[in-house]
C-alpha cells in the first residue's frame, strides 16, 4: 500500500518526521493508542470527526511505518488491538510537547477527545 501523501524528505529531518506523523489525525491516533484507547471502535468513538476510511488508512500507514503494531486475537468475533512499537515510542517527546503546548494555549471552554480518559503521563 502506498501512502496517500508521501513527500520526498531529501536531507530535511523535519520533512522526514512530517512524512511519518504529519496530517490531521496521526498525532491524535498515537496519543489515543498510548492512553489505552487501542481498539478500532475506541479510536473511532474518541475521534468522532474522523471517517472510518480515513481511520483505517491512517492506522495502516502508521503500521507500515513501524509506529504501531496490530495484534489480532483469534476469538469470535475477532478482536484487534493496536500498540505503540519501540520505534513509535521515540515519538512520545514530540507528542508530549504538542500536548503541553495545546494545554497551555487552548481556550478553557474548548474540550476535545483527550478528555475525560486523559492518561497522558506528562
Amino acid at each position: 500500500m502506498k501512502k496517500t501523501k508521501d513527500f520526498t524528505p531529501g536531507n530535511c529531518p523535519v520533512v522526514y518526521c512530517m512524512n511519518i506523523i504529519g496530517g490531521k489525525w496521526k498525532p491524535s491516533i498515537i496519543h489515543m493508542i498510548r492512553t489505552d484507547r487501542n481498539r478500532y471502535s475506541l479510536l473511532q468513538k474518541n475521534i468522532q470527526e474522523i471517517s472510518k476510511q480515513t481511520l483505517t488508512n491512517q492506522l495502516r500507514e502508521l503500521e507500515m511505518d513501524g509506529i504501531i503494531e496490530r495484534t489480532i486475537f483469534p476469538e469470535i468475533p475477532p478482536r484487534v488491538e493496536y500498540h505503540i512499537t519501540e520505534f513509535g515510542k521515540s515519538l512520545f517527546p514530540i507528542i508530549d510537547s504538542m500536548y503541553q503546548w495545546g494545554k497551555l494555549n487552548m481556550k478553557s471552554e474548548q474540550t476535545g477527545y483527550c478528555q475525560p480518559n486523559d492518561k497522558n503521563p506528562v
